[in-house]
């Protein structure tokens, strides 16, 4: 295939086919430590066809998908060239009309005036190299806790373009991702997480959980560690360009543009795939390793976006890999909620009593 390299041994393309929805994962799955094996309802659940960019947007990204699955190792040259007009016009379709608009105050309604004009610009830009990302806009929404969550709202282009890449590259990511990730992937949710976790608890031995979230997480993650991240899967230097230009668009707020060191925009189009991307490798493989290699007793792991829940058979596995994963974050700059008093963190799973119990109890 033109576009991915393995072993030093070009593939080329395929004819043009009709893309999938959305790559079915690996089901890698939470089983217990050392090789024991899945918890049933995780290692089977699969990422099912869900939104993507248009409804029957053409593509050339079975062979793509195929590669990536097939080989873990393979790298991919040639990818822009997937972002046509076709696939961006699919990302302007896939927009909510009625979004705020970024930095230049272009709508999604003005935009779609002269659509097809438009589009066939943005992408002779893109292609050429002369594409500009301009700087978000910095606008703050509540959270539970009563801090303020900074969200980034990207002009229209940048939105259009973002989609579409993320469109490409997810039939890469998709492939590596691993079964008990769950935020912000196609067909995935929140309740396919917590009911991943239910079955986990229920059926394996798991006695301690271990939750936390990952405190400023998007604003925060090291960008140097993203980009050789993301160089393990992606050689084509025009896509990394891209997302460099990106991350350092920089972010306007009261009128005043400062530069971003830092985190990538809470809120763009792109930001959920390179935090999940970035996670892949600093926990999820992580993670799933260490239950392999330390845990003795059966582990399971659940991850949605930057919040994580890990069940434990035993405490002394959930207080070593909490003391682990500490310094394992320290490493990678990831700046976890977790403070001296984590161990508060490590709670006992209470299971309702059984009619066996019940009845000695009566």
């Amino acid at each position: 295939m033109r576009g991915a390299v393995s072993n030093g041994r070009p593939y080329r393309d395929q004819p043009r086919t009709t893309c999938e929805a959305a790559e079915q994962s690996r089901a890698t799955g939470c089983g217990g430590g050392g090789g024991k094996g899945a918890a049933r309802g995780e290692r089977g659940q699969q990422t099912r066809p869900g939104h993507r960019a248009g409804q029957g947007a053409p593509s050339a990204l079975d062979r793509v998908r195929h590669v990536a699955r097939k080989d873990k190792d393979a790298k991919f040259t040639a990818l822009l060239h997937h972002v046509d007009v076709d696939l961006l016009r699919s990302a302007y379709f896939a927009l909510r009309p009625k979004a705020a608009p970024g930095v230049d105050g272009v709508t999604w309604h003005e935009y779609g005036q002269d659509l097809e004009d438009n589009l066939g610009g943005l992408h002779r830009r893109g292609h050429r190299g002369s594409y500009r990302a301009k700087p978000v806009r910095r606008a703050y929404i509540p959270k539970r806790d009563g801090r303020l969550r900074p969200l980034g709202v990207a002009a229209l282009e940048d939105k259009i373009v973002q989609r579409a890449v993320v469109e490409v590259l997810n039939c890469i990511y998709e492939a590596d991702f691993l079964g008990f990730s769950y935020g912000f992937r196609p067909g995935r949710s929140p309740h396919d997480a917590l009911d991943a976790l239910a079955t986990g608890i229920r059926r394996r031995k798991v006695s301690w959980l271990l939750d936390a979230d990952i405190r400023d997480y998007f604003t925060s993650l090291d960008q140097s560690w993203l980009l050789k991240f993301l160089e393990h899967r992606i050689a084509d230097k025009r896509v990394l360009r891209l997302i460099q230009k990106w991350l350092a668009a920089g972010v306007i707020e009261n009128g005043e543009w400062s530069t971003s060191v830092e985190g990538t925009a809470q809120g763009a189009s792109v930001s959920p795939l390179l935090a999940n991307v970035y996670l892949h490798y600093v926990f999820d493989l992580w993670a799933h390793r260490w239950r392999r290699r330390h845990a003795r007793g059966d582990v399971i792991l659940t991850r949605f976006a930057d919040d994580y829940i890990a069940g434990f058979e035993h405490r002394e596995d959930a207080e070593r890999f909490l003391q682990d994963l500490r310094e394992r974050f320290a490493k990678f700059r990831v700046g976890a909620a977790l403070g001296e008093d984590a161990a508060d963190r490590v709670r006992q799973v209470r299971r309702p009593a059984t009619s066996a119990a019940r009845t000695r109890e009566a």
